[in-house]
């Protein structure tokens, strides 16, 4: 099949909000401060980002510490570059395959912009002080069949502090090299996956290496905010956070009413005491609840001014979190997937009163990767990949219907069209003998219609179930492009992918990248 596109709204579980973003930015014009598919917005984003130099010292030694030396770091440096930043969540093994397609947007568009004359550099947040360990200790990976197999950390546990920290004791090697079966390059993959996971590693520390490798000729700066001199850096704009928590809640519940007055849903649920922070103490991640003018953590009171002695052990929610980057880093463009985007709208106001502006936001390029095997399938059942965004039980259904034998579906075809033709005639001559009978007629004619069809479904799952490659095909098909009703790029890690297509992959998705058009792409590799 030739290289395809599929637009957002047409991807099951899209929100209204995303799709309006994406294809009718005139709708949401007001939640946000600029429109990512206008060029100008880059310089316009670039002109309101007022960065001391200060803050640019300690910021490029700080990702000196964290990076070693490298020519970003050094652009950096300079003063006027500027960054184009993403995150993700540090889960195992790197998180679902859109950590990687994030990362390589960010590149591909720091190089774009730079070539206009706004030079920028791509920087990745590691999110690390998360404390959801759930979320992020299991991976999903494939082998040459498709048949998906979790990997999951049962002995990794947490106290409830930020996850990046919780060491890796032992992971299951033996069983991670089973779940990629018998993929061409398994064996070279696992291999650079013990060299980034290797004894008494982090969730912080694997995911870093890990995409430093693969990524290693990008450029991508990395960033952990729980590194000291970071913490440091971030205690000015947390104690101003603290000092107006009343106000920006406030214009926080504002937004969600117009929000939903626009007929779109709050992403992030703002509970009514939150503190919109949370304190870091003894290893653990609490949050803050404001209550009676007093921010309340467990069995502990504070007053702004307390927090403000303590604000390097501070925390900010999903909401604050994106401005505190953005208060830390020159950000020109932040590029997110679509839950990120939608909770944007939320967090311009927070943008707004505490920084003053706010940068683009550009979506991530989203990609559904199929092999020879996978377009062979599509194209001798004359699929489209829409046809197999279903349930399970339809997309077998549409296969089964296409390898049902040619005599059999033909006489199924022609019954329903003498049905349909000798019903009509009936219907003809009883609106003449009684109206009464004629309507009779029409729920009689749907019924005997949806038994013939149904009956057909039926013929067509046999078929598939005699036929075993077809069931295989089929499962094929299924597993690889909708495991479990996800988006691949939702399900499963990048690292099958490395295993089935080689470890080069990343320049391959680097040259399929583009900053013009936000569908999700079908490509095969």
């Amino acid at each position: 099949m030739e290289p395809s596109c599929v637009r957002q709204t047409q991807i099951p579980g899209t929100s209204k909000l995303f799709g309006d973003y994406l294809y009718q930015f005139d709708r949401v014009s007001c939640f946000f401060s600029h429109n990512f598919a206008d060029a100008a917005s880059f310089p316009k984003a670039a002109a309101d980002i007022d960065y001391p130099e200060s803050r640019r010292c300690a910021l490029v030694a700080a990702l000196r510490q964290q990076n070693g030396d490298s020519a970003s770091l050094d652009l950096l440096a300079q003063p006027g570059t500027l960054a184009v930043v993403t995150g993700q969540q540090v889960g195992l093994f790197s998180g679902p395959s859109y950590t990687v397609f994030k990362a390589l947007t960010a590149v591909k568009l720091a190089e774009s912009l730079s070539k206009e004359g706004i030079p920028a550099v791509p920087v990745f947040w590691l999110a690390s002080e998360d404390h959801d360990l759930a979320e992020v200790d299991h991976v999903w990976f494939f082998n040459q069949d498709a048949q998906p197999g979790k990997i999951s950390l049962a002995n990794a546990v947490t106290n409830g502090g930020p996850v990046g920290e919780v060491e890796l004791s032992e992971l299951p090697w033996p069983e991670i090299r089973e779940s990629l079966g018998d993929l061409p390059f398994a064996d070279e993959t696992v291999e650079r996956l013990r060299a980034a996971y290797p004894p008494g590693s982090t969730f912080t520390s694997g995911f870093k290496a890990l995409l430093q490798d693969i990524l290693r000729e990008y450029g991508l700066l990395f960033l952990d905010p729980l590194d000291p001199a970071i913490r440091e850096m971030a205690r000015p704009f947390l104690a101003n956070a603290a000092k107006r928590v009343p106000e920006l809640t406030s214009a926080l519940k504002a937004r969600d009413h117009e929000l939903a007055e626009a007929g779109y849903h709050s992403q992030v649920h703002l509970d009514d005491n939150s503190s919109l922070l949370f304190l870091l103490n003894e290893g653990k991640r609490s949050p803050l609840r404001w209550k009676d003018g007093e921010f309340v953590a467990r069995d502990q009171k504070y007053v702004a001014a307390d927090l403000c002695g303590i604000s390097d052990r501070l925390s900010p929610n999903a909401l604050l979190r994106p401005v505190m980057q953005d208060y830390l880093l020159p950000t020109v463009a932040y590029v997110g997937g679509p839950a990120e985007i939608a909770y944007m709208a939320q967090t311009q106001v927070l943008y707004s009163k505490l920084l003053g502006r706010m940068p683009v936001i550009f979506p991530r390029n989203s990609f559904t990767l199929l092999d020879a095997r996978a377009e062979k399938i599509i194209n001798h059942f004359h699929l489209s990949i829409l046809d197999l965004l279903d349930h399970q039980e339809q997309v077998k259904g549409k296969i089964a219907r296409q390898m049902v034998p040619t005599d059999l579906a033909e006489q199924f075809r022609e019954l329903e069209i003498s049905l349909s033709e000798s019903l009509s005639r009936l219907q003809q001559n009883l609106h003449d003998f009684d109206p009464t009978l004629e309507a009779a007629l029409q729920k009689s004619h749907a019924k005997m219609l949806y038994q013939l069809r149904h009956l057909s479904s039926k013929a067509a799952r046999e078929t598939l179930r005699r036929d075993e490659l077809g069931t295989k095909k089929a499962n094929f098909l299924i597993n690889l492009v909708y495991p479990q009703r996800h988006l691949q790029e939702r399900f499963f890690s990048i690292i099958p992918f490395l295993a089935k297509h080689g470890l080069d992959l990343p320049q391959t998705l680097l040259g399929m990248a583009q900053l013009t058009c936000p569908d999700h792409m079908v490509r095969t590799i």
